[in-house]
This record gives C-alpha cells, sequence and structure tokens, in this order.
C-alpha cells in the first residue's frame, strides 16, 4: 500500500490527519501570535483520539435489505457529523459528536441512491447527501427539526466518475461525488479541465459545488459552478428531474438554476454535464502593490468593467497581506493574472498594468509571461497561492491553541462597498472586544463583477475555553447583520446551510420563500431531504 492510500482524514478537523503539527511546533505557533495579531493564545490543547468518542446508540438499525451499503458503524458515524466550518472544527476537537448521524449510506450506483431515498421516506428518516464534507455553513449537520426516526447521511464518494466527454461541444457527463482531483484527472487524459478551484477543491465534490454554488477560480466571468453547467440530474423522493443539455434556453424558468443552491433540501444531485475547456497554455501574471486600499478598489472596479476578464485579481488588504506573508511593509497587494489555451497574453496583462498605475498601483516586477505547462515560480503570487491552500489547516491549530477564527463573505454593488466596509470592520470588532477582548480582522476580494466586488473578511480573537461557541456566534451575528444592512448578500459563495438561514430568508422575498416551500413540498413530500437546510 502506498503512502497516498494509506493517508487518512481527520475525523475531527481540515484535511489529512498527518498535517497537524506536532505539539512543539503549535507552541512555537503560538508564540508568534502575539507579534501577529496583537494578543497571546489562551491554551494548548492535544487533539481526540477517535476511539475514545462516545456516541449514542443508533435510533434504527440498517435495513437488511440495503446492508450491502448502508452501515451504523462507529467511526463512518463520526466522521459524517460535521462540516470543517469553526464550531464545527471546535466540537470535533472537543469529542463533541453529539449530532452524529444515526446511519451512513454509501451507494455505488444510482439506483441504490433511489432505495435509499425510497426507505427513508417510509422510515421516516432524515436524509442529508455528503459529498467532501466540507461545508461552513452546518449544510452536512445532523440538527434535526421534526419528527424524524432517524437520521442518515448519505455519501456519494463511490459515484465518482467521468462518464462521457463530448469535446466538440466541450461537455463532459460526470457523476457528482467526484472529488475535485479525481474529476481533474479523469478530464485530463482528454486534454481538458473543468478549473473550478475552491479552496476546499482537494476535498471537496461536483455535487457539493453545485448544491452550494461554490465559487471557484476564476475571478471575472466564470464565478461560480452555476456557469459551468450545461444540464443537471437530481433523484427526489418523487423521482428523476434530469434537464437536457443545451448552450442556453428561454424555455421559461431554468430547472438547473433550481438545482443549482438546492443544497440537499430538494434531491440529490447524482450526476450533471458540464461545460469544460482544453487546459491553458498561455499565461501571464502580475504582482501589484498599492499605499492606499481604496486606490486599490478603484484599480479592480476599473479591471472588473474593462472587458479584459482576468482570471485573477484578488486583492488583498495591508493586514490580509501581512498575515499571510506576502507584503508586510503596510502595503495593499493586488494579484493579476490571465490564461489561455489560444494564445499569448501581452496585450492583456499590458494593458491591465496601464490600469493600475493610473490608480496609483505599482509592479516593480512586472508581467510575468510563460507558455506550456505550469511551473510554479516564486514571489508575492506564490506565496499567496501556498497561504490559501494552507488556511484551512490553521483552524485545526487555532482550536488547539483557544483561538476563535472564522471568515464570512459576501457581495454588494461598487457603490455601496465603501459602506459595507466601513461597517462592517466597525461592527466586526466591537464585537471582538466586547466579546473576546480584542481581535483581528482583514478583507481581501476574492471574485469582481462589473457592478460590484466579492469581499471576503477573516476574524482572530482569544477564546475563552467552554465559551468560544457563544463567543463566535456572537461575532458572526454582529457581521452577517452588517452585511445586509448594508447592503450586501448574506453569502456569495458559502451557501446558506443552517448558519446563514435566518439571514438568508430576510434577503428574499417572502414570496419566494413560499415557492421555495411549495417546492419542496413537492419534490419532497415527506421532508425528509436535508430538513433544516436552507429553509
Amino acid at each position: 500500500m502506498t503512502a497516498d492510500v494509506a493517508k487518512k482524514r481527520s475525523f475531527w478537523g481540515w484535511g489529512w490527519d498527518d498535517r497537524f503539527p506536532a505539539w512543539d511546533a503549535r507552541r512555537a505557533l503560538g508564540e508568534q501570535l502575539p507579534g501577529m495579531l496583537g494578543f497571546a493564545p489562551s491554551r494548548l490543547d492535544d487533539a481526540p483520539v477517535l476511539e475514545a468518542i462516545k456516541l449514542s446508540p443508533s435510533r434504527v438499525a440498517p435495513p437488511v435489505a440495503l446492508a450491502a451499503f448502508i452501515t451504523d458503524d462507529h467511526e463512518e458515524r463520526i466522521r459524517h457529523t460535521y462540516g470543517r466550518g469553526y464550531p464545527d472544527v471546535l466540537r470535533g476537537f472537543r469529542g463533541d459528536f453529539a449530532h452524529a448521524p444515526d446511519l451512513v449510506a454509501r451507494p455505488r450506483t444510482e439506483a441504490e441512491v433511489e432505495q435509499v431515498l425510497a426507505w427513508a421516506t417510509d422510515a421516516r428518516v432524515a436524509t442529508i447527501p455528503f459529498g467532501g464534507g466540507t461545508s461552513v455553513v452546518g449544510g452536512v449537520e445532523p440538527a434535526l427539526e421534526g419528527d424524524f426516526a432517524a437520521a442518515l447521511s448519505l455519501d456519494m464518494g463511490a459515484l465518482n466518475r467521468v462518464l462521457e466527454v463530448e469535446e466538440s461541444s466541450l461537455h463532459a457527463r460526470i457523476q457528482a461525488g467526484a472529488l475535485g482531483p479525481e474529476l481533474e484527472q479523469g478530464l485530463g487524459e482528454h486534454g481538458l479541465t473543468l478549473r473550478h478551484f475552491p479552496q476546499s477543491f482537494e476535498f471537496s465534490s461536483l455535487g457539493g459545488w453545485i448544491a452550494t454554488r461554490a465559487g471557484g477560480h476564476f475571478a471575472t466571468l466564470y464565478t461560480h459552478i452555476d456557469d459551468l453547467v450545461a444540464s443537471t440530474r437530481m433523484l427526489t423522493p418523487r423521482g428523476v428531474m434530469e434537464s437536457r443539455r443545451l448552450p442556453g434556453s428561454g424555455a421559461g424558468p431554468s430547472p438547473d438554476r433550481l438545482v443549482c443552491g438546492s443544497e440537499g433540501a430538494l434531491g440529490v444531485v447524482t450526476e450533471a454535464w458540464m461545460r469544460v475547456r482544453p487546459r491553458p497554455t498561455f499565461r501571464a501574471q502580475a504582482t501589484c502593490t498599492f499605499r492606499k486600499f481604496p486606490g486599490a478598489v478603484e484599480a479592480c472596479r476599473v479591471l472588473s468593467q474593462s472587458g479584459l476578464y482576468p482570471t485573477n485579481c484578488r486583492l488583498l488588504d495591508a493586514r490580509e497581506a501581512a498575515l499571510n506573508m506576502v507584503s508586510v511593509d503596510g502595503s495593499c497587494v493586488l494579484i493579476v493574472a490571465f490564461e489561455s489555451a489560444d494564445h499569448p497574453l501581452g496585450p492583456w496583462i499590458e494593458r491591465a498594468l496601464t490600469i493600475v498605475k493610473e490608480h496609483g498601483g505599482q509592479c516593480p516586477d512586472g508581467a510575468k509571461l510563460r507558455e506550456g505547462e505550469q511551473r510554479r515560480g516564486a514571489g508575492a503570487a506564490e506565496a499567496w497561492r501556498g497561504a490559501f491552500l494552507e488556511a484551512p489547516y490553521l483552524m485545526n491549530v487555532m482550536a488547539s491553541l483557544g483561538v476563535i477564527v472564522d471568515t464570512f463573505e459576501t457581495a454588494c454593488p461598487w457603490d455601496r462597498f465603501a459602506e459595507l466596509h466601513a461597517g462592517v470592520v466597525h461592527d466586526v470588532r466591537d464585537a471582538m472586544k466586547r466579546e473576546c477582548g480584542a481581535g483581528f480582522l482583514s478583507c481581501r476580494f476574492t471574485h469582481v463583477y462589473p457592478d460590484g466586488p466579492a469581499p471576503y473578511f477573516t476574524f482572530v480573537a482569544p477564546g475563552r475555553h467552554g465559551a468560544e461557541l457563544e463567543q463566535w456566534a456572537a461575532i458572526k451575528q454582529a457581521a452577517s447583520d452588517a452585511l445586509l444592512r448594508h447592503g450586501g448578500t448574506i453569502t456569495h459563495h458559502h451557501a446558506v446551510g443552517r448558519t446563514h438561514r435566518a439571514h438568508a430568508r430576510r434577503q428574499r422575498p417572502e414570496l419566494f420563500t413560499d415557492a421555495l416551500r411549495s417546492v419542496k413540498a413537492t419534490l419532497d413530500p415527506a421532508g425528509i431531504m436535508n430538513p433544516g437546510a436552507m429553509i
């Protein structure tokens, strides 16, 4: 057995189990926090041991007819309890798995998915679709609301293949359980790529991306998975709902738009035709710095409206840049990049740098042009990429240090951004000071649109042992209230789940909520599908 095959994911935290640092390494990081964040950690605890976790007995036994792929195994139940938001990681780290599902199903075929839904409907068993388990909004937690006999986690991981490629249309039919690396490997055999790379790429699935309207690699144009969906196939307790594969259609409201963002509350996505593309061979990139954040914001606005459509347009404020060791001189950093499988990109990057310079930015190293297979380089852009991929692992460490850390994101029109940014910064800092005595807040842009940016905030604060969840909830409430009050959305790409449900309802028209309930009643009459999520 190879080392890669032998590796296991953490049962309580983000990513691979062997990536959790040893005690000395975590202590050393804790000693750096005062200089980085302005406060010291309160403790240093050891990670839990799987065998020591105690669960309540399953309330139902696996049905005999489905016993080949449904289990009440202790470890499987633990691994399907939580997503990977801060409350999930903290409770997992403390060994609290009170909401573990009673059963875990791992169907190997669509027919077996249908069998699970039929049995669960008859038995009143709440059924929570589970892709990679990376939800940060409580989307996969079996925290039941309603009169259910039990909870079942429906793990789609065995349906993970690229089934078909239609190269003339650049379409690929892919099973929903395919994780990011599996999907890209299958497409790579045809010289193609989906190029949807969320931060959770290594551990999240196509079905999860579709169900949560995930944001991905492209900072402009193809920002959400929605833009890459050609058609969907979803199994519901009432039967199959499958749309036709088309480049576009005006035949009334789109069924795919209903499936995208449905969060497992209407059914489970089993496969989809996706819009794919040749792997890029031409790249252009530049790292720009700004002394003032407003000038960098204005440069992003003009870039988003220029028609250049950069692949990457990530803006880091000075605190975000310093936190990730991209820049420590107080500068804001803007990373701009283009890619193509068809043509060199010199004119695009040069025009982008002209826009940057017109708004007070500098690019001392100029543009970097590359052709052929991608080779990772050095510099600020690569430092940011590394920090971006490592960031989720830091939540594991922070939980062990008694430190609260989380992110929240939004989108708003350009004319509302200055007010929103100021309001969020004021309210979240005030909440951190009130609840924790101190705190750190930074901001970056993950995506930009011609009509507005998608700001992404990170907050870090000292926790009080035993009260961290209450402290986190107060900070999260302040942030969420501020986002809606100042004209933003409660979420740009993290989804609704259970965490954002109340604020999402405040955001959308009440009649639309009623319409969603009617759709759910039609597709899921017994209400077993992910109850409590989204609606």
